[in-house]
């Protein structure tokens, strides 16, 4: 019985930690190179959106898009601000920055390679989403994407905003 406590102790500690911690302090880089510790992240007390994606998912992409296009309206009614996190590895980070520079994101996006991050909030699968409040405590996350997980997300962002 001990044996199979221990290890669901760990696993519990850890997706609280995921689930209701601070945003860690992990290096980043900006797809230009420059390193930033996440620690630096704010949003003047506002709400932040932190999504996890990759050039090669699908589901990502369709995400970001979705929320691309009610963003500004987004900023206008919350403050929130949106940082794309690309766990995109050595071989594919490359593809980044043309991808990005494609789209008509209007997001902080930056580079997680060596998964620091990702493995910091517990993220195993992509999209992955964390809402963040405006004193850098992770307070709702989302796995996964269907068409419409965006307006359960607003919904989320607009209850952070009216504390």
């Amino acid at each position: 019985m001990k044996k199979f406590l221990l290890p669901f102790a760990l696993v519990l500690a850890v997706s609280a930690h995921a689930q209701s911690g601070k945003l860690p302090a992990v290096v980043v880089q900006t797809l230009d190179g420059k390193k930033v510790n996440t620690s630096t992240w704010s949003n003047g007390g506002k709400p932040m959106i932190i999504n996890f994606w990759a050039t090669w998912c699908a589901p990502c992409k369709r995400e970001l898009n979705a929320i691309s296009e009610k963003y500004a309206d987004w900023q206008k009614q919350t403050g929130v601000k949106l940082i794309a996190v690309s766990i995109d590895d050595a071989r594919s980070m490359n593809r980044v920055a043309p991808y990005v520079n494609g789209q008509d994101w209007d997001y902080d996006v930056v580079l997680d390679p060596n998964g620091d991050l990702k493995r910091a909030l517990n993220v195993n699968n992509v999209p992955h989403t964390f809402l963040v409040d405006g004193s850098g405590n992770v307070v709702w996350q989302h796995n996964n994407y269907e068409p419409g997980d965006e307006n359960e997300l607003f919904e989320q962002v607009k209850k952070l905003a009216v504390k």
